[in-house]
């Protein structure tokens, strides 16, 4: 009796052993997703708003003594050419990558990413003018793009890959904490040029085309997170919930071609179905005739316990999770069929709409922080001035005002997005977003006149509630209303929304900010993105909150 109940206690203590070693391999694995990603994004806001930075130098080295050109200003067709470069490629890569990560796993894809923004990015510090031909500004745009298409597939990949990791109730903490890293990102653009800049000061200041190596230096430092981080990304797992969901649709579409009579393997491998049937399925013949992927195998392979094996010998798994009839259609629905059902595209409208109206604003404001910066006397004189005094004063005055307000927003939404919701948050973003730019564009040259104190706490205010609002909870949510297996690719197109707003912003309005004279234009900008954030309130009712939900209570699926 007492050796059968020695026996009890020590399998109890195994089972006690086994639930605590899942729980912190559930942990690591949650810590090990969010370093990851949060590295992506870091490496991602460093190489996409270092272009500013990288802009003003660029003045310096190709146009110091060019002849019908502002001396030491890259003309302004060059300017948007490279600024936009990152955000066309992100675009690209949104919509790609994030379709390529519901179809062929979300890890190899991002690992994918990666390696390209690693590549592309130490190209891109290699660009240089052909004798005859592109010049320097074709071949870095080139190169950047290729840069874009990277970091853009990093939104939803990370996304998703954080989402389907993390729990319930940590989900939206966890995923504004990743992209909170962007503002890190931010604010290592303008630390790397300050540090840069200090090493070659005495250099700059006997030959100014020194800057052409503290540009490139500058630019090649953003491939360092990306290569230091990319084993971890190779070797990171599928999430459980993706592999569940490779599983059901595998087993959807078995049944489906069982019942119009299709021999779906040929093997001797019998997986039983209900009454005591069974049906034969075979690895092999799904492999050969390109049918699944082979992560899907995998992981009903996983699911279901069934060993894994090179020639896929004779084995007997447990039996299939059943799923009936309607799981089934859903499981074959198509993105057009699922989307096509307005309480479905509503939400797709609603996360896609709001993120191109704030990335209107915040970046076009962002990428030009130089002019905004200018416009408060804190930059000094491009022309004339000292060009070290100058381009260091002004990577300073984006660190401070990135301190002041953008950094801080980020970590107000991911300390509060669990309490106040995802909806809340962004409305009142939005909402505190266009009363600012009402005041800031109407009464612009009056604020600037009687304070320059007073302008910078205003545009310090616009950049705390864009990260305290739209512009993380815009990040958080498509990653959340979405059912698994489209998740990537809806949130693909979300951000690559967002992305159109951002050279809508760069490529369109702010090539109007001289019209009229220097900067003349700058109020009348922001009384537009006043209008834009305006929008981005009323769409988010479209948006249904996820604050505390599963995916099946936000989609009513079975996940």
């Amino acid at each position: 009796m007492s050796t059968a109940v020695t026996n009890l206690e020590l399998i109890r203590r195994q089972q006690e052993l086994d639930e605590i070693n899942d729980e912190a391999k559930s942990n690591w694995e949650m810590i090990r997703s969010f370093l990851v990603c949060g590295a992506a994004f870091f490496a991602d806001a460093y190489l996409m708003f270092s272009s500013n930075i990288l802009i003003m130098i660029m003045g310096y080295v190709y146009y110091n003594d060019a002849e019908g050109t502002v001396k030491n200003v890259v003309p302004n067709k060059w300017s948007t050419l490279v600024k936009v470069a990152v955000q066309v490629g992100c675009l690209l890569g949104q919509l790609i990558l994030g379709r390529l990560g519901d179809k062929f796993g979300r890890t190899g894809v991002f690992a994918m990413g990666a390696i390209l923004v690693i590549i592309s990015t130490i190209g891109a510090s290699f660009s240089s003018s052909t004798v005859r031909g592109f010049n320097v500004f074709i071949f870095l745009f080139i190169w950047l793009v290729f840069v874009g298409i990277g970091v853009g597939g990093d939104y939803p990949l990370a996304a998703t890959i954080t989402s389907e990791y993390a729990s319930v109730k940590s989900r939206g903490k966890i995923m504004s904490a990743v992209f909170a890293c962007q503002g890190f990102g931010n604010l290592g653009a303008s630390v790397v040029a300050i540090i840069v800049l200090a090493c070659f000061k005495s250099a700059i200041r006997s030959d100014v085309y020194m800057l052409d190596y503290v540009w490139r230096i500058c630019l090649g430092f953003g491939a360092i997170p990306g290569a230091a981080t990319l084993y971890w990304r190779l070797t990171m797992p599928e999430s459980k919930s993706f592999q569940k969901e490779a599983s059901k649709r595998l087993a959807a579409e078995a049944g489906h071609d069982s019942e119009n009579g299709a021999l779906l393997f040929k093997d001797n491998r019998n997986i039983p179905s209900d009454g005591g049937h069974s049906r034969d399925i075979s690895v092999g013949q799904h492999l050969a005739e390109g049918r699944y992927e082979v992560h899907e195998l995998q992981a009903i392979q996983h699911i279901h316990g069934i060993e894994p094996s090179s020639d896929f010998a004779d084995s007997r798994p447990e039996p299939a999770e059943q799923i009936d009839g309607a799981e089934a259609n859903a499981r074959l629905e198509s993105f057009g069929q699922y989307f096509g059902q307005w309480r479905n595209m509503k939400v797709l409208l609603g996360t896609s709409l709001a993120w191109f109206v704030v990335d209107v604003a915040f970046y076009g404001i962002n990428l030009n922080s130089s002019v905004v910066i200018s416009a408060i006397g804190f930059s000094g004189d491009i022309q004339n001035g000292d060009p070290y005094s100058v381009l260091t004063r002004n990577c300073l005055g984006n660190l401070i005002i990135n301190l002041l307000g953008s950094v801080p927003g980020y970590w107000i939404s991911v300390f509060t997005i669990e309490k106040l919701g995802r909806k809340n948050i962004q409305l009142l973003g939005f909402a505190a977003l266009t009363a600012l730019y009402i005041v800031i564009g109407f009464a612009y040259h009056q604020i600037l006149d009687a304070s320059n104190v007073a302008f910078i706490v205003l545009f310090t205010l616009a950049q705390l509630f864009q990260n305290f609002g739209p512009n993380v909870t815009c990040f958080v949510w498509p990653g959340e209303v979405f059912p698994t297996r489209f998740k990537a690719t809806a949130h693909g197109i979300s951000a690559a929304s967002g992305k159109l707003g951002a050279i809508v912003a760069q490529a369109g309005l702010m090539t109007l900010k001289d019209r009229g004279g220097p900067n003349a234009f700058i109020p009348h900008l922001i009384e537009i993105f006043a209008l834009f954030t305006l929008v981005g309130f009323f769409v988010t009712f479209w948006i249904p909150e996820s604050k505390g939900k599963t995916i099946e209570e936000i989609t009513g699926e079975s996940e």
